[in-house]
Protein backbone atom coordinates (compact mmCIF):
# COMPACT_ATOMS: atom_id res chain seq x y z
CA UNK A 1 0.00 0.00 0.00
CA UNK A 2 1.54 3.28 -1.14
CA UNK A 3 1.03 6.34 1.02
CA UNK A 4 1.65 10.09 0.87
CA UNK A 5 2.37 12.40 3.80
CA UNK A 6 2.05 16.09 2.91
CA UNK A 7 2.71 19.27 4.83
CA UNK A 8 0.21 22.07 5.17
CA UNK A 9 -0.10 24.67 2.42
CA UNK A 10 2.09 27.74 3.11
CA UNK A 11 -0.53 30.15 1.71
CA UNK A 12 -2.78 29.26 4.65
CA UNK A 13 -0.33 30.99 6.99
CA UNK A 14 1.51 33.50 4.79
CA UNK A 15 -0.60 36.42 6.09
CA UNK A 16 1.09 35.88 9.47
CA UNK A 17 4.69 35.80 8.23
CA UNK A 18 6.65 38.85 9.28
CA UNK A 19 3.88 40.48 11.31
CA UNK A 20 5.02 42.39 14.40
CA UNK A 21 4.43 40.68 17.74
CA UNK A 22 1.43 42.84 18.67
CA UNK A 23 -0.31 41.87 15.41
CA UNK A 24 0.46 38.19 15.97
CA UNK A 25 -1.03 38.49 19.46
CA UNK A 26 -4.32 39.62 17.88
CA UNK A 27 -4.35 36.27 16.07
CA UNK A 28 -3.34 34.33 19.24
CA UNK A 29 0.02 33.54 17.64
CA UNK A 30 3.44 33.60 19.31
CA UNK A 31 6.79 33.95 17.51
CA UNK A 32 9.83 32.06 18.79
CA UNK A 33 13.47 31.91 17.74
CA UNK A 34 14.48 28.25 17.74
CA UNK A 35 17.26 27.69 20.28
CA UNK A 36 17.20 23.91 20.63
CA UNK A 37 17.76 21.33 17.91
CA UNK A 38 14.70 19.24 16.92
CA UNK A 39 12.36 21.27 19.14
CA UNK A 40 10.09 22.91 16.58
CA UNK A 41 8.56 20.59 13.97
CA UNK A 42 7.25 22.70 11.09
CA UNK A 43 3.93 21.41 9.77
CA UNK A 44 4.52 22.94 6.34
CA UNK A 45 7.95 21.53 5.49
CA UNK A 46 7.63 18.48 7.79
CA UNK A 47 11.16 19.25 8.96
CA UNK A 48 12.35 20.47 12.33
CA UNK A 49 13.22 24.16 12.17
CA UNK A 50 16.93 24.91 12.52
CA UNK A 51 18.47 26.77 15.44
CA UNK A 52 17.99 30.48 14.77
CA UNK A 53 14.89 30.03 12.59
CA UNK A 54 11.78 32.01 13.39
CA UNK A 55 8.70 29.86 14.03
CA UNK A 56 5.11 30.71 14.80
CA UNK A 57 3.13 28.79 17.40
CA UNK A 58 -0.57 28.88 16.62
CA UNK A 59 -3.78 26.93 16.95
CA UNK A 60 -4.75 25.01 13.81
CA UNK A 61 -8.02 23.21 13.10
CA UNK A 62 -6.73 19.96 11.64
CA UNK A 63 -10.09 18.15 11.82
CA UNK A 64 -12.83 20.54 10.66
CA UNK A 65 -15.51 17.82 10.42
CA UNK A 66 -18.75 18.90 12.03
CA UNK A 67 -18.94 15.92 14.38
CA UNK A 68 -17.56 14.81 17.73
CA UNK A 69 -14.04 14.49 16.23
CA UNK A 70 -13.76 18.15 15.21
CA UNK A 71 -10.42 19.23 16.63
CA UNK A 72 -7.67 21.83 16.73
CA UNK A 73 -4.36 22.06 18.54
CA UNK A 74 -1.11 24.00 18.67
CA UNK A 75 1.36 23.65 15.80
CA UNK A 76 4.65 25.27 14.78
CA UNK A 77 5.23 26.69 11.34
CA UNK A 78 8.55 28.02 10.09
CA UNK A 79 8.22 31.59 8.81
CA UNK A 80 10.72 30.74 6.06
CA UNK A 81 8.58 27.87 4.73
CA UNK A 82 7.53 28.36 1.11
CA UNK A 83 6.86 24.81 -0.09
CA UNK A 84 4.93 22.01 1.56
CA UNK A 85 6.95 18.89 2.20
CA UNK A 86 5.71 15.76 0.44
CA UNK A 87 6.87 12.27 1.34
CA UNK A 88 5.76 9.23 -0.65
CA UNK A 89 6.25 5.89 1.11
CA UNK A 90 8.62 7.66 3.51
CA UNK A 91 8.30 8.90 7.07
CA UNK A 92 9.75 12.41 7.54
CA UNK A 93 12.73 12.51 9.93
CA UNK A 94 10.82 14.82 12.30
CA UNK A 95 8.25 12.05 12.75
CA UNK A 96 10.77 9.20 12.88
CA UNK A 97 12.36 10.64 16.03
CA UNK A 98 9.08 11.09 17.96
CA UNK A 99 6.39 8.90 19.50
CA UNK A 100 3.34 9.07 17.23
CA UNK A 101 -0.38 8.58 17.59
CA UNK A 102 -1.86 7.47 14.28
CA UNK A 103 -5.62 7.70 13.80
CA UNK A 104 -7.60 6.19 10.93
CA UNK A 105 -10.73 8.05 9.80
CA UNK A 106 -13.59 6.93 7.55
CA UNK A 107 -15.46 9.01 4.94
CA UNK A 108 -17.73 10.39 7.69
CA UNK A 109 -14.60 11.68 9.49
CA UNK A 110 -15.02 9.30 12.41
CA UNK A 111 -12.11 7.45 14.00
CA UNK A 112 -12.24 3.77 13.13
CA UNK A 113 -8.84 2.71 14.45
CA UNK A 114 -5.84 4.19 16.26
CA UNK A 115 -2.52 3.20 17.74
CA UNK A 116 0.62 4.66 19.26
CA UNK A 117 3.95 3.79 17.66
CA UNK A 118 7.56 4.91 17.68
CA UNK A 119 8.04 7.05 14.60
CA UNK A 120 10.74 4.72 13.33
CA UNK A 121 8.08 1.97 13.17
CA UNK A 122 5.33 4.04 11.51
CA UNK A 123 6.20 2.81 8.01
CA UNK A 124 4.71 -0.56 8.96
CA UNK A 125 1.59 0.68 10.74
CA UNK A 126 0.50 3.25 8.14
CA UNK A 127 -0.07 0.79 5.26
CA UNK A 128 -1.87 -1.58 7.63
CA UNK A 129 -4.37 1.17 8.50
CA UNK A 130 -4.77 2.35 4.90
CA UNK A 131 -5.46 -1.12 3.53
CA UNK A 132 -8.72 -1.34 5.51
CA UNK A 133 -11.57 -0.69 3.08
CA UNK A 134 -13.33 1.76 5.40
CA UNK A 135 -10.24 3.96 5.92
CA UNK A 136 -10.40 7.26 4.04
CA UNK A 137 -7.27 8.91 5.50
CA UNK A 138 -5.02 9.04 8.56
CA UNK A 139 -4.01 11.77 10.96
CA UNK A 140 -0.65 11.60 12.68
CA UNK A 141 -0.14 13.36 16.00
CA UNK A 142 2.93 13.76 18.17
CA UNK A 143 1.77 11.52 21.00
CA UNK A 144 3.47 13.21 23.93
CA UNK A 145 2.02 16.69 23.38
CA UNK A 146 -0.95 15.66 21.24
CA UNK A 147 -0.16 18.11 18.44
CA UNK A 148 -1.28 17.39 14.88
CA UNK A 149 1.71 16.37 12.75
CA UNK A 150 0.32 15.59 9.27
CA UNK A 151 -2.33 13.90 7.18
CA UNK A 152 -1.64 10.64 5.36
CA UNK A 153 -3.47 9.53 2.23
CA UNK A 154 -3.22 6.61 -0.16
CA UNK A 155 -0.88 7.30 -3.06
CA UNK A 156 -1.56 5.59 -6.37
Amino acid sequence: MNFRIAGLTPITFSHLFGLPGYELARHNVIRYKVDTENSSPCRITLQDAAIGDSVLLLNYEHQPAKNAYQSSHAIYINEAATVAGVFVNEIPAQMQRRLLSIRAFDDAHKIIDADVVEGSDAKTLIPNFLIAQETAYLHVHFARRGCFAARVDCSH
